[in-house]
């Protein structure tokens, strides 16, 4: 059960309402990572492959500065294809270094190993023309929360070396992990920036679950949902609920959702939270097919300090 308190910018939100969500712990954490950058090589920037651009964290850009940076998209199998060709194609134009991955598939963790000691050789060639044998790289592993930091790290080590959750802030702390004589790994808690550009980006950062549901309301994150997945995959969301078709109204498709589920309380009516809440399961599992939020600015923003 979640016991913090909302701060100012935990409220929920109405339908005007900018989205935000950053408690304290968040601030304390990004202090830390602070403290920590000069100590690594690389760092590891995981974002969601469904919001490549929105799941960045401003904040983290300004932090690393000309540090080394991989940005690791995580969550592929939920996204569309071709969204991320398309993604693929603009980070490359950015000259950003990219790779695209899904924290449950047993190839990924060769991907960013691979990816990571390329981007390291002109660092570990300095060395051995000194005639020094390059020390263990040391990676540092930041994003916003969910975004299967945890996940990508258990797999790294082949073990459950970090604790996972549905639940975005599962880690709070910093820890170092030891890959092997060669690699060490600082793990960092979910960090959401302090401001989030537009409701539309906070409604993709709820659905991704970068934002807690009770900071918003289950209701209102299932309805942005379902409207979304209702036009991109409807025979998908009909097989799923037994629907004869997809109603536009969108609060008609909750209850009808709803009563096909059996979802009712004690006096018949339909429980709007239950349905929402499997609604969002169903999405974030991707039982109702991939789903892509962004597609790539035309041309390639590299000014943008979310790249």
């Amino acid at each position: 059960m979640n016991n913090e308190k909302p701060t100012e910018n935990q409220n929920p939100a109405t339908k005007s309402e900018r989205i935000n969500w950053y408690p304290g712990h968040m601030v304390r954490a990004l202090r830390g990572v602070q403290k920590k950058i000069k100590s690594v090589d690389l760092v590891l920037e995981i974002r969601d492959a469904r919001a490549p651009l929105a799941s960045g964290n401003q904040t983290f850009h300004n932090l690393l500065g000309q540090k080394s940076k991989l940005v690791v998209l995580n969550k592929s199998r939920l996204a569309e294809p071709n969204n991320i060709k398309l993604w693929q194609e603009w980070f490359l134009n950015s000259e950003m270094p990219l790779v695209e991955v899904d924290a449950f598939e047993p190839t990924c963790a060769r991907k960013i190993k691979d990816a990571a000691n390329k981007l390291m050789q002109k660092k570990w060639l300095s060395f051995k023309k000194k005639g020094i044998k390059p020390p263990p790289m040391r990676m540092m592993i930041i994003g916003i929360p969910n975004t299967g930091k945890s996940t990508l790290i258990n797999r790294l080590t082949k073990r459950s070396a970090t604790r996972t959750g549905d639940r975005p802030g599962v880690t709070r702390g910093q820890e170092w992990i030891v890959l092997g004589k060669n690699l060490e790994l600082l793990d960092t808690p979910g960090i959401m920036p302090p401001r989030i550009d537009s409701e539309q980006q906070g409604l993709w950062l709820c659905a991704i679950h970068a934002i807690r549901d009770e900071i918003v309301g289950k209701e209102k994150v299932a309805n942005f949902v379902l409207e979304i997945v209702a036009s991109k995959n409807p025979s998908m969301v009909q097989k799923r609920y037994h629907l004869e078709q997809i109603h536009s109204d969108i609060d008609d498709l909750i209850h009808q959702i709803g009563r096909n589920m059996n979802y009712l309380k004690k006096k018949g009516d339909i429980d709007i939270s239950k349905t929402c809440g499997q609604i969002l399961h169903d999405f974030r599992s991707g039982t109702l097919g991939p789903c892509s939020f962004e597609t790539p600015p035309i041309p390639p923003d590299r000014s943008n300090s979310q790249i």
